[in-house]
Formats: structure tokens, C-alpha cells, sequence
């Protein structure tokens, strides 16, 4: 059967991709996603993203509040749960009702002793944060985390993934365009330090470098106040 998306949970995709495409920091689209997730997946109180680190902790990379982040803190002490689960078993992890047995037990004890929790679900994020990462989802009512949940919520994991890859690429392409500037800057530069004291390359380079280094300012940042001072002088 053809899992179908509700109405507000597709417009609030497509503010979504508004964010990312406007060049937005990953940050902020990890928020806005995670407030997303309680808007718009049925019975959802709670979302959080998670990274699960060498030492096989969960480190929240953002999330709707603070229940969220202590979900985090608490699959970490139970070394147990979903979002673990979701990343090393590369698969949905749903559990509806975690106070009528549960496959994590000791995390379900912990939750219902600390938190307002009853339900949770798990996904992995393929891309952007690598595939030790997982969107995570709880509900304060048990049995409330339904199949359209799962099915809602499996539809803006994998816009979490695709979101983070295209905020990646454009963070990439940012660097690169600053990279390509900063080098013509220094370009410049040597051209410049060439002319004024009849030097080979190698040698303009030598002297910015040098200039750099004792002055404790970057080498494009040198280059920069260099032809500035040149476009100065300029009629």
C-alpha cells in the first residue's frame, strides 16, 4: 500500500528545502528538522539527531528539546536503543510501547524512571554526517508512534540524509570558491613583490611568506592588504 503523506508534513518538507537550497548551515537545518518531526509525524513529542562516536557514545547534533537530548544521554548509559540500533543495524527501529516489554530493556527502565517517554523510533542517515548517525523520534503517549509515524517519519529521515549531502557540497563549493580567491590574492601578490624588487617567483613567494610569518597574519590576508595598498596608489 502506498504510504501516503499529509498534507502539512509535505508543505513543511518544502520549507525545508527552502533552508537548505538558501545555503543555510547545517546546524540550522538539523533544528528546523528535528522541530519539523514534532509537527508533523503523528504522535511525535520528541526528535533528536545523533551521531554515535569511536567510543560507541551518542553525541546529539540537534534536537526539539530537552527530553530529546537526555534520550541521548540515557541509550548512551544503557549502551541500548533505537537510535544504536538504527546505525549498527542499519535499519528501522520501532517500538511503540516500551513500558509492555521491549527489545532494550534497560533503557526502557531508565526512560520510565527519568523521563515522560513511552514511544521510539530509529533511523539511519545515510548521508552528510556518515552512517553512524540516526534521526530519532519519542512519543510521551504509548502506542501513539503508529505506522503512518514510521512511514512519516522515514520520509524526513531520508530528507534529513539528502538535506545534510547537499548542505555538505554547498559548505564544499563555498571553500573552494574562498580557497580559488585567496590564491589569486596571493597572485597577485608575487606579481607584485616581482615587479617591485626585480625577484623570481620562488623568491616573491619567500617574502610574502616571510612577511606572514612575522607579522602573524594569514598569507591571504597579507596578500589582500598588499594589493589593496597597490589599488591605492593607482590614478
Amino acid at each position: 500500500m502506498e504510504t501516503r503523506i499529509p498534507q502539512e508534513a509535505t508543505e513543511a518538507f518544502a520549507a525545508l528545502a527552502k533552508l537548505v537550497y538558501t545555503g543555510s548551515g547545517s546546524d540550522e537545518i538539523l533544528a528546523a528538522i528535528c522541530q519539523t518531526a514534532v509537527d508533523v509525524i503523528p504522535g511525535a513529542d520528541h526528535a533528536c539527531i545523533s551521531t554515535l562516536d569511536d567510543h560507541e557514545q551518542l553525541r546529539t547534533r540537534a534536537a526539539s528539546d530537552d527530553v530529546a537530548s537526555q534520550m541521548d544521554r540515557l541509550e548512551s548509559e544503557a549502551h541500548e536503543g533505537p537510535c544504536v540500533d538504527a546505525i549498527v543495524e542499519d535499519s528501522v527501529q520501532h517500538d511503540a510501547d516500551i513500558s509492555d516489554g521491549t527489545k532494550w530493556p534497560r533503557l526502557a527502565q531508565l526512560t520510565i524512571e527519568r523521563t515522560p517517554v513511552r514511544g521510539m523510533i530509529g533511523y539511519q542517515l545515510m548521508d552528510g554526517l556518515g552512517n553512524r548517525s540516526a534521526f530519532n523520534v519519542f512519543s510521551d503517549t504509548a502506542g501513539a508512534l503508529t505506522k503512518e509515524s514510521v512511514d512519516v517519519g522515514a520520509v524526513l529521515a531520508a530528507f534529513t540524509s539528502v538535506s545534510l549531502a547537499a548542505s555538505e557540497r554547498q559548505t564544499t563549493a563555498e571553500n573552494l570558491r574562498k580557497g580559488l580567491e585567496s590564491n589569486r590574492e596571493i597572485g597577485k601578490a608575487i606579481g607584485l613583490l616581482m615587479a617591485a624588487h626585480q625577484v623570481s617567483d620562488e623568491e616573491a613567494f619567500e617574502i610574502l611568506r616571510s612577511a606572514s610569518s612575522r607579522t602573524n597574519t594569514k598569507l591571504a590576508a597579507l596578500a589582500e592588504k598588499i594589493n589593496e595598498s597597490h589599488r591605492a596608489t593607482l590614478p
